[in-house]
């Protein structure tokens, strides 16, 4: 059986474990599906304790209960500002049980910003923790739920009473706030198809490349407000029965200690690889396969992770306007990594250009997506929403072009292009340049205008620690390796980058 057709029959398989009349279950019968087969099984497991899927399922429906005391009903907008913790996990799916829709909130912003995301999502209830709940801006008393932390007692836990309300396919389930590097963050709204369908896409590719299964331990270190973490080490675990290892923050002794939990799954972003890479000898050896997304990856990093473990990453891509998965590739180790492999199933892909027609194999446009993965739109924003919502197909906004083998490049984003005397310059190309410099450890480029000659390439890199290098230096390398279009006319050389807290460069700040 070739591998697509593997993977179509695990996807059709799944999907009807998962389907009643050929419609997808509602994403609140996730959990005690789960919980009814799996029972005493570890679910999750976190720094001086383990929960059953059992402790689990109870404490979900305890926080429900006590959230409908509070007045959360279905439809209701229930914000979640919690790191990762069990508490995540009990509280996501708790809102869920009622019918009402998470909006998690990332725990990184600042106050003004998590302010606007609070105001223009209007949430019942906001579940936090008493700690936590001290950094939130000023918000109404009544708002703010703190969960207890001590959740695992015994009486604490609450007997399974009542069913699950049950999301129509079409509901909205979660709300996501975008990053908002490039603007004002917008809230993703994805339905309970969206949010399954996509579940199983994953899972069916995960399938042609590792043949997961229940005694698979998936590796929760990505921040879990992200999409990204919410599919791969939320969604996905719920449907295998698996074991989640959650790791409360991104630092070498919280990551140590995770892997110590002996993971096989492993989802990162490709700065967290780099960290992996700076480590030299965490201990990997149980990990089947790596995923990395959220951001482009560069040859660099995966290069040197080989380097180091011996390994192979796996190159993801998506956005969250997709639920966020639209191809990972598990094949071809040695092709440049912005080949993300051939879209998932049930993913339709096409790319157009500035006037809407679908272009050739092997020619660079506008990369449109359409499946049951793509969103309802974005929330309160009609106008928004219509741009980038035609007839069905999302415009993902990034630059990517097909290969004769149907293997997908992705090229940048659309706004990221810069356009130079007639010529269009990849700011991915060039920054996989620069960081083949051995002195650059992270690289950005964008373009800049310029009076006299309109947009101009210009490059920020962070150097290694220890290495002596100019611009003027790097700024040769790239004459031997770019089109001399292409070469940035300024290189600003900085001991480090600003990074957003999902793992990628914030360049909107380098150009402040």
């Amino acid at each position: 059986m070739s591998g697509h057709t593997y993977e179509q029959a695990i996807y059709e398989k799944y999907r009807a474990v998962w389907s009643e009349a050929e419609e997808l279950l509602s994403v609140s019968q996730l959990l005690p599906r789960t919980a009814a087969r799996c029972g005493d099984k570890v679910a999750l497991t976190a720094p001086n304790r383990d929960v059953s899927y059992t402790q689990w399922w109870q404490y979900v429906c305890s926080v429900a209960a006590k959230l409908k005391a509070a007045g959360v009903k279905k439809g209701d907008r229930v914000m979640l500002y919690l790191s990762n913790s069990p508490e995540f996990y009990g509280a996501y799916f708790a809102v869920w049980h009622l019918g009402a829709i998470v909006v998690p909130l990332n725990v990184y912003l600042h106050e003004k910003e998590m302010a606007g995301i609070i105001e223009d999502a209007t949430p019942r209830l906001i579940v936090t923790t008493q700690e936590m709940a001290k950094k939130l801006p000023a918000v109404a008393p009544e708002l703010v739920f703190a969960l207890k932390e001590v959740w695992w007692n015994e009486s604490e836990l609450a007997q399974a009473s009542e069913k699950p309300a049950l999301f129509k396919a079409d509901d909205t389930a979660v709300i996501l706030y975008t990053s908002g590097t490039t603007g004002v963050p917008k809230g993703v709204m994805l339905s309970s198809r969206n949010v399954l369908t996509n579940a199983l896409q994953v899972l069916a590719r995960f399938s042609s490349i590792a043949k997961p299964d229940d005694n698979e331990r998936f590796f929760s270190v990505l921040p879990l407000f992200h999409v990204f973490a919410q599919n791969t080490c939320m969604w996905l675990p719920v449907l295998l029965g698996a074991t989640v290892i959650i790791v409360p923050r991104i630092d070498r002794r919280a990551i140590l200690d995770g892997l110590a939990q002996e993971p096989t799954m492993f989802f990162g972003f490709p700065a967290l690889y780099g960290l992996l890479v700076l480590m030299k000898t965490a201990p990997l050896d149980q990990v089947r396969l790596f995923i990395s997304g959220a951001d482009a990856l560069p040859d660099k990093i995966r290069a040197a992770f080989a380097l180091v473990y011996g390994r192979k990453i796996c190159s993801g891509y998506g956005l969250t306007e997709a639920s966020p998965v639209i191809a990972v590739d598990g094949v071809n180790e040695d092709a440049p990594t912005n080949m993300v492999g051939q879209p998932l199933m049930g993913v339709t892909c096409q790319i157009r250009d500035e006037n809407g027609e679908a272009l050739a194999t092997g020619e660079i446009g506008t990369l449109w997506v359409k499946g049951d993965n793509v969103m309802k739109g974005y929330y309160k924003a009609k106008k928004q929403t219509s741009a980038v919502l035609v007839d069905g197909w999302l415009n993902t906004g990034d630059m990517a072009c097909f290969d004769h083998d149907g293997d997908l490049a992705i090229c940048g984003r659309s706004k990221d292009l810069i356009i130079s005397k007639g010529f269009n310059i990849y700011p991915q190309e060039v920054e996989n340049t620069l960081l083949k410099h051995p002195a650059v450890i992270k690289a950005a480029v964008m373009g800049k205008e310029e009076k006299s000659v309109g947009q101009i390439p210009v490059a920020f890199v962070a150097i290694r620690p220890g290495a002596t290098v100019d611009e003027s230096q790097i700024s040769s390398f790239c004459k031997q390796n770019l089109a001399p279009y292409k070469v940035p006319r300024s290189i600003t050389c900085l001991q480090d980058l600003p990074m957003t807290a999902t793992g990628k460069i914030d360049k909107k700040q380098l150009l402040q």
